[in-house]
């Protein structure tokens, strides 16, 4: 059986979850990709996305829209704007996010518009996976 390593998950009102697991999918701003135990040590942003973990009681999916990820020797520690169980994400407040997105691409100065766009684009993307259309 694989390695497993200390993962938390924290926002700014709670710590979301503490676990021991064998490999976290993140989607870091940059590009996804996979922290498994021994992996080198970096911190990264984090856009909008599915973080899955896997480990000995299954795998696991997370909402988050932004923050950190600190890959450390010990493990995975994810700072996150906004964290939930993807399950716990209702239609109600995917749409309030989208609206914010949206509401920041609009308001985004010319050198920013770019990136406002992909903020929303990753949120969209983010609620296709967790099964949460956004409302136009």
């Amino acid at each position: 059986m694989a390695d497993t390593m200390q993962f938390d998950l924290v926002s700014p009102e709670r710590k979301v979850v503490s676990a021991q697991v064998t490999e976290v999918q993140i989607p870091g701003a940059d590009g996804d990709f996979t922290a498994m135990a021994g992996h080198s040590p970096f911190i990264t942003t984090l856009r909008p996305g599915v973080l899955t973990t896997v480990g000995p009681d299954g795998s696991h999916d997370y909402a988050v829209t932004g923050g950190f990820a600190e890959i450390g020797t010990k493990g995975v520690t994810v700072l996150a704007e906004q964290g939930m169980a993807s399950g716990d994400l209702t239609q109600e407040a995917f749409d309030d996010m989208v609206t914010k997105a949206r509401a920041a691409h609009s308001e985004a100065p010319a050198d920013a518009v770019d990136a406002a766009a992909k903020l929303v684009a990753d949120m969209v993307a983010m609620g296709d996976r967790i099964g949460l259309g956004a409302t136009r």
